[in-house]
């Protein structure tokens, strides 16, 4: 019987590259990996080190007609694809990857990280594919990226390391508030919430939090730091907009580590962008768009600190997702379901 085929539109990165390849041939499977997500200088070192072992590719993983055709290529087709990144994997794809007429149609997409929004599930569901995560992988990673993007706006960071490097020192300096002093109300309470809740009150912060049924409107009234921590879905789209920053306390920061989706950016722009209003700064690491479809009406925000969606972009973190993505992949295909987590 032929090797079951694992795409890898995304491969984990550095030294984790060969942990990763290594997991998924001991599984007994055969790898094709996409050298365009691999470091150019990588590359010569990556085909040398398993050139005979995987196959190669080479695409757009963003592009979806080329996604398609790496996923069919030769009518082989690949059993299962693993992603890091969350390029879409959407109806048109999921069609033409478990083409009946294929040698390996799909039937397992795989996830290193928690959110599967990237992916059409109920397409997914009407082709019999299984999608899979790694849920909690990320979770410290996370939570101590949260309290950085806080310590960063609460203590004015950014603002202080720009005029030092211009050799300005300033008069007097307006003191803010120490952690103690705050009120840290967080939405989603799944293990990254619950993670940022233990060590944010560690720090001495008063915490709130709410699940997917808890009053949010009483919380953003009461905390002047949100952290959001949600996946994005139909009901959670936009749950931060117009209406909802303005209940917050004067000098309120908006922290967003989740889903881009969840706030609506232009209204979370025009909020920064008024001086009266009682939201003072906000972090995103997520957005709406983001690769190459990278804008914000966040840019150029001095009170916004953007990052791209580097979380949980921990060693730990991003070894603990790629690994256990591999063995979760290498269950499913076998027909061995219980006790992988599974989102469809």
């Amino acid at each position: 019987m032929a090797q079951t085929r694992v795409l890898l539109i995304d491969a984990a990165p550095g030294p984790l590259l060969d942990r990763e390849l290594a997991r998924l041939l001991d599984h007994g499977l055969s790898p094709t990996l996409n050298l365009r997500r691999v470091p150019t200088a990588e590359r010569p070192a990556a085909r040398a080190a398993w050139d005979g072992r995987v196959a190669f590719t080479d695409f757009d993983a963003f592009d979806e007609r080329e996604l398609i055709t790496a996923t069919v290529a030769s009518g082989l087709g690949h059993d299962a694809v693993k992603s890091r990144s969350g390029p879409p994997l959407r109806a048109a794809f999921l069609a033409a990857a478990t083409d009946p007429a294929l040698a390996h149609p799909l039937r397992v997409i795989g996830r290193a990280g928690a959110g599967t929004d990237h992916v059409d599930l109920s397409a997914a569901t009407a082709h019999g594919i299984t999608v899979t995560h790694t849920p909690g992988s990320n979770a410290t990673g996370v939570a101590e990226f949260a309290l950085a993007q806080l310590l960063t706006l609460n203590r004015r960071l950014a603002s202080h390391n720009r005029a030092s490097h211009q050799g300005s020192w300033p008069p007097s300096v307006t003191p803010v508030a120490e952690l103690s002093e705050l009120t840290l109300g967080i939405v989603g309470l799944g293990l990254i919430g619950r993670t940022l809740a233990s060590k944010a009150a560690a720090l001495g912060m008063t915490v709130h939090g709410i699940g997917r049924d808890g009053d949010l409107r009483e919380l953003l009234t009461v905390s002047q730091v949100i952290s959001l921590h949600l996946p994005l879905t139909a009901r959670t789209h936009h749950l931060i907009g117009e209406a909802e920053l303005a209940l917050l306390p004067p000098g309120a920061i908006l922290l967003n580590t989740a889903r881009g989706g969840i706030v609506d950016e232009r209204a979370l722009a025009d909020a920064l962008s008024e001086p009266q209003h009682p939201l003072a700064a906000a972090a995103v690491d997520t957005f709406e768009h983001e690769h190459a479809a990278f804008a914000s009406p966040l840019f150029g925000l001095p009170n916004a600190l953007l990052t791209p969606h580097v979380a949980g972009m921990t060693r730990t973190a991003m070894t603990t997702a790629a690994l256990r993505c591999a063995d979760h992949l290498a269950a499913l295909l076998a027909g061995r379901a219980e006790g992988i987590p599974t989102v469809n």
